[in-house]
């Protein structure tokens, strides 16, 4: 009995650029996008990153063009600007800022000259931890705010007590973070130095600290962040001048207007300063993968 022979079906070949493999593509691309750790092109980074700012400025816009918020709590971004200008044009504003910008810088740099040394010291030997790092774990955790009347009362309203706040505010994190950098830095690069003869000054200086460095340049950055805050603590109190001296002055006559302006003037600096850092950072340290 013969049997019949069926036709041989035509095989199907897959087109590579379907629409079905291109969805697969555009699918593997965002899941690349969002995964842990995956980098992106930094025109992407910048345009991710604008469109946040445009739609909060967006929202404020909103909010007060359609009038869902009363002036007196959220003034609009027309009326934040025009204040700024206002105070730009009398020189109010450029007074305020030259006088926060010498106290944060003046009381940041004394933080840090102290903080570099003596985090260097505990973290690279054990003794010297033993006897300041507990302290100074102790003192971090009294609130900055108490310090305040004690500071008028050490320094008076001059600018001394504004570096003061600013000290006490940032010098103690700064000190354990730093600790933190240099111990950080492996063990074997130490066991280096000890094979080659080197005493332990050589060690510290020619390969602890120099190991160290991208991580107390990022210690700094942080907590430049923080200086920034303290420094408004402390002008909110005993001051003459100053952009947390003025919000205080715009708190009493409800001037909302000017607060925000101030905040978000607070802000664009310390974004600015941030990214300076960041960029000088990448431009030290650019043998170090952390950059």
């Amino acid at each position: 009995m013969a049997v019949a022979e069926m036709p041989d079906e035509p095989a199907v070949k897959a087109n590579p650029s379907g629409p079905a493999t291109g969805l697969a593509a555009r699918q593997a691309t965002r899941r690349r996008s969002f995964g842990i750790g995956v980098p992106i092109a930094r025109s992407r980074f910048l345009m991710i990153a604008v469109a946040v700012f445009a739609g909060l400025g967006l929202a404020w816009w909103a909010a007060t063009g359609l009038e869902l918020v009363k002036p007196i709590f959220l003034p609009s971004p027309a009326s934040v600007v025009t204040q700024l200008g206002k105070l730009w044009a009398d020189g109010t504003l450029l007074i305020d800022l030259k006088a926060s910008i010498y106290r944060i810088s003046v009381g940041f740099l004394i933080a840090s000259a102290l903080s570099i040394p003596i985090g260097v010291l505990i973290g690279s030997f054990r003794t010297w931890e033993a006897a300041i790092e507990p302290l100074v774990d102790f003192i971090r955790y009294m609130p900055v705010v108490a310090f305040v009347p004690l500071s008028i009362l050490w320094a008076g309203t001059s600018d001394a007590q504004k570096f003061l706040i600013i000290f006490i505010g940032t010098f103690f994190q700064q000190v354990l973070m730093i600790m933190d950098n240099v111990k950080r830095v492996p063990a074997d690069f130490v066991g280096l130095g000890r094979t080659l003869g080197l005493p332990d000054r050589k060690i510290l200086t020619r390969i602890v600290v120099p190991s160290a460095l991208p991580g107390i340049w990022d210690t700094l950055r942080i907590s430049l962040g923080w200086a920034w805050t303290w420094l408004v603590l402390a002008e909110l109190v005993a001051a003459t001048s100053g952009l947390g001296y003025r919000i205080t002055v715009s708190q009493r006559y409800f001037q909302t207007n000017t607060i925000i302006g101030y905040i978000l003037l607070l802000g664009m600096l310390g974004l600015i300063t941030d990214q300076v850092m960041k960029a000088l950072g990448k431009a030290l340290f650019r043998q170090d993968s952390r950059s």
